[in-house]
């Protein structure tokens, strides 16, 4: 199969939203190839943070793909919502939705890449009988709900499991992965079969943000060769 590009998707859930188009504009010049938002609704998480008027926001900053995780109990009544609002990518959790394969479907209709998410705890093979409906996995390396947690390292196999699971289907999805994720373990996660890494804290909370962004991009690619 062809080798992907890693991808780094900077989450907005820890920059200044004060400064969000600045902090936007710093992660696209240095490199970022997605901006990953977390909805959260206060019900299938305990935090709660944006909607759609957000997402609306960013899509007038970048013309980067916006990468839209929702974590939200309703999900399949609210696609449309999200992807007239900008999403590129939209991703929901298994755990949350009736039926999984129909909303996957309706986002790939509606033009924009379809993502199914698993909390630690949810096996891989939940997601089996509907890989030819991915353009991606999300894998969750830790509790979702908030930032700045640490890397589950159990995540490792199952990121494994993944890539093993798209071989033997043929698919071409990408693995992405969320929690935890910073230039110190960028090498492993990629190393294992991740393509798109998510990452919080490990960026924008960085003394240098940029070359936070650059390091994690290179240990990646370098733990690939």
């Amino acid at each position: 199969m062809e080798r992907k590009v890693i991808k780094i998707a900077p989450s907005i859930l820890s920059a200044d939203f004060g400064r969000l188009a600045e902090e936007i504009r710093m992660v696209e010049e240095a490199g970022a190839d997605l901006i990953h938002v977390d909805v959260m609704d206060g019900h299938f998480v305990p935090n709660l943070t944006y909607g759609p008027i957000i997402i609306e926001k960013c899509r007038q900053i970048t013309s980067l793909p916006l990468d839209v995780h929702l974590m939200i109990t309703n999900a399949e009544e609210r696609l449309d919502s999200y992807l007239d609002a900008g999403a590129n990518y939209l991703s929901i959790h298994v755990e949350a939705v009736r039926h999984l394969q129909r909303a996957l479907d309706y986002i790939r209709q509606k033009g924009a890449k379809a993502g199914a998410v698993l909390n630690p705890a949810t096996p891989i093979d939940t997601i089996g009988w509907v890989v030819d409906d991915l353009d991606f996995i999300l894998l969750m390396s830790v509790n979702p709900g908030y930032g700045a947690q640490s890397f589950i390292p159990s995540s490792l196999a199952k990121i494994e499991a993944a890539a093993r699971m798209l071989r033997e289907a043929g698919s071409k999805a990408d693995i992405e992965v969320d929690g935890g994720v910073g230039p110190g373990n960028a090498g492993s996660l990629a190393a294992a079969g991740a393509t798109i890494l998510v990452a919080g804290n490990a960026i924008f909370r960085a003394k240098q943000p940029a070359l936070a962004l650059k390091d994690m991009a290179s240990a990646a690619e370098a733990a690939r060769r």
